[in-house]
């Protein structure tokens, strides 16, 4: 067995007199594909950046095998000081990298590679970043958030490209479908320490569930030890003193071990707690839109797209970034009149938005502040349907059901994390009673604690939900419709998650795909009978040959792969029996559905291509 590439031990870290990290540890082997997992705030980045060289812990030992290259993606990438993208991204390549793969990487992650780096989005910026450390192909490659302000195209390009990754991998994100698909284990950083399951993500939720359970039974049976004890001293025999001395010392040690275990446990178990003030009700329809057509200067956005949400709905809206994902939902909630058609609000409707750049927090503003609104400690909670008057709490109260600790109340904006400034536009949001729920990239920085109780949250909302997401873990578990672009300005809704909308929207591009080949077919052999057809001088390239010979076979194999993966999952008992092989079935399906619309795609333009030049 190979020797790890690098070794963190003991690693021991204090900000502001509190301990971050004690006694975490961290091992790397060779080809590693391992998850940081914890809560915000709990040290997974801080932990990363010591096990990447770039922060220097209070004390604790770290071995990297000489020769071993490391590659970082910070949460927030800085590309100043580059004159050009290829810039930033070739100044991490190594003198014995391939300058060409800078290129490449920046052509599939679409960033223009002479693009200035200050005229970038956040997105933009991300994928520039993700170009720079994959570039020089690392024997340890450290991705922070990675997913992050991308779409679910390059999202599902990314994870095939660390599919193929040849290094060791290690993952900090809060995309649970990216962290199953790519890990093999998982360490878990809680209360300043880290555990390690030698298991991928999707394994770990029910491992850490037992974890806390067992502490609960330890404290408890603490507890009985200490009664016990007490017991004895005060109804005990009181010769012996020397003997009644250790004693008392023993109870003191275990009333100290109680009190340790209780508050770590409290730590542990603490959960965001939070709930929306429920508006008036509103009407059963509570938008209709009627052949909506919208454009922007050389853009179309939308054609003839109608749909009727009612009271109650949960919709989700998915797309790459730029596809007008957040136009169609100011189109739908009102904010945008379109070009064409029109949009009906219901009646009654009391708007929440969240939105997802976090621009409405002024940054020198106080977390007390931002909630209050300034010049009180109260958080004036809005009075819903039925109630009289509005309820009033105070800050620290309201602070603690985010999880945030009372001393933060002064903290400006500018000083919380990711995670704690999603939390706070929640926390500010949430207490303004409401009946229709619009979420703009709600799950951006969020923990998965806190994104369950997100989902728990829409569960329960008894109004209605549109949502823009690109975490598909998350689409699956709270909607139960889906509209998505199909380019070209046309959106359909499917009913179900994500995973049903792939389904059906693979189905349907196969139906299509099917009479183009027929189509293709009958024109192909129509032409070939027509004599006196012009040919063209341009011929199909190497690899377009190469790929249209080819496919064929390759579509197949896929087909076969799907009609074998559907009789596996079709066994009632798989699941009850092989839980683990159900799920992992259940991904290579719908990988095996996506790559099945892609290539038949691919194999038809080629077809069109070979038929346009008289081949």
């Amino acid at each position: 067995m190979a020797p790890p590439l690098l070794t963190c031990r003991e690693i021991n870290l204090t900000f502001g007199g509190k301990p971050l990290l004690a006694g975490a540890e961290l091992m790397v082997e060779p080809g590693a594909r391992l998850c940081l997992v914890g809560r915000n705030g709990s040290g997974k980045s801080t932990l990363l950046k010591i096990a990447a060289g770039m922060v220097e812990p209070d004390n604790g030992d770290i071995f990297l095998q000489p020769g071993t290259t490391i590659r970082y993606l910070a949460q927030e990438p800085d590309l100043t000081g580059y004159d050009t993208v290829r810039d930033f991204v070739q100044a991490g390549l190594g003198p014995t990298d391939d300058p060409y793969r800078a290129d490449y990487l920046l052509g599939s992650l679409d960033v223009n590679p002479e693009a200035d780096p200050a005229n970038l989005s956040g997105g933009e910026v991300r994928r520039a970043a993700l170009a720079q450390v994959l570039a020089p192909e690392p024997d340890i490659l450290m991705l922070d958030e990675p997913t992050n302000h991308l779409d679910l195209p390059i999202i599902e390009w990314l994870e095939s490209e660390l599919k193929q990754f040849r290094g060791a991998l290690i993952l900090i994100s809060h995309d649970r479908r990216f962290l199953e698909n790519l890990t093999r284990s998982t360490v878990w950083l809680d209360r300043g320490r880290t555990r390690t399951l030698q298991q991928g993500f999707a394994k770990f939720e029910g491992w850490r569930d037992e974890v806390l359970a067992q502490e609960q039974e330890a404290a408890h049976k603490l507890s009985r030890k200490i009664e016990r004890e007490e017991d004895w001293v005060r109804y005990g025999v009181t010769a012996r003193r020397k003997r009644n001395v250790r004693r008392m010392a023993g109870l003191d040690n275990l009333r100290e071990q109680k009190r340790e275990l209780t508050a770590h446990n409290r730590q542990a178990q603490e959960k965001v707690s939070f709930s929306v003030n429920e508006g008036q009700k509103s009407g059963k329809a509570v938008i209709e839109a009627e052949h909506v057509g919208h454009s922007w200067p050389g853009k179309l956005i939308a054609q003839d797209f109608s749909i009727r949400i009612m009271r109650g709905d949960r919709i989700g809206l998915v797309g790459p970034n730029g596809s007008g994902k957040t136009t169609m939902l100011n189109i739908l909630t009102g904010a945008l009149a379109p070009d064409m058609g029109k949009v009906t609000l219901g009646h009654n409707l009391q708007m929440l938005t969240i939105d997802q750049k976090r621009e409405s927090l002024d940054p020198d503003t106080s977390l007390r502040d931002v909630l209050t609104g300034g010049g009180t400690d109260l958080v004036q909670i809005a009075g819903g349907d039925g109630e009289a008057a509005d309820s009033r709490r105070h800050v620290v109260s309201y602070m603690k059901d985010f999880l945030f600790a009372p001393e933060q109340a002064g903290t400006p904006v500018r000083e919380l994390s990711g995670g704690e400034r999603g939390r706070l536009i929640l926390a500010r949001a949430l207490c303004k009673p409401s009946n229709l729920l619009v979420l703009d990239e709600p799950t951006n920085d969020l923990d998965m604690e806190t994104l369950d109780l997100l989902q728990e949250l829409i569960a329960d909302y008894p109004g209605t939900v549109l949502l823009v997401s690109h975490d598909r873990d998350f689409l699956d578990r709270t909607v139960g419709a889906v509209i998505t672009t199909e380019g070209e300005g046309d959106w359909t809704a499917y009913a179900g998650g994500y995973s049903d909308m792939l389904r059906q929207r693979g189905e349907k591009i196969r139906a299509q795909n099917a009479e183009k080949k027929k189509a293709v077919e009958a024109k192909t052999t129509s032409d070939k009978n027509s004599p006196g057809k012009s040919s063209s001088k341009r011929k199909l390239s190497y690899k377009e040959q190469y790929a249209l010979d080819n496919l064929p076979d390759e579509i197949a194999t896929l087909e076969d792969k799907i009609q074998s993966l559907k009789g596996e999952l079709a066994d009632p008992n798989l699941f009850s029996k092989k839980p683990e092989r159900f799920n992992q079935a259940v991904a290579e399906l719908e990988t095996a559905e996506i790559d099945l619309v892609a290539k038949e795609e691919e194999w038809l333009r080629l077809e069109m291509l070979k038929e346009e030049l008289g081949l």
